[in-house]
């Protein structure tokens, strides 16, 4: 029969496909992360000056304050009450 000889002839198997995609997203993401647009980008040198907040409040003349230690004795949270159930079991 003519379905017979169509099954058996030569197709591509969805493991080759999905093989090949996998190589085609690995080439893109290596062109897209090391591509020539992706060089680092120029500082001016007000940013390059100051690498971190404090330093760049410091420079405007803010105070930096660490912030106060947490008590050794911290309140409860806030839940939810465990309340009687409207019918208590008998006992």
């Amino acid at each position: 029969m003519v379905l017979d000889d169509h099954a058996k002839g030569t197709s591509v198997k969805p493991v080759y496909v999905a093989l090949a995609i996998a190589i085609f997203g690995l080439l893109a993401m290596l062109l897209v992360d090391h591509g020539p647009w992706a060089r680092p980008h120029l500082q001016t040198a007000e940013v390059a000056t100051y690498h971190t907040t404090g330093e760049a409040a410091r420079a405007v003349g803010a105070n930096v304050a660490p912030t106060p230690p947490n008590s050794a004795v911290e309140p409860e949270p806030p839940v939810p009450k465990q309340f009687d159930p409207p019918n208590p079991k008998p006992n």
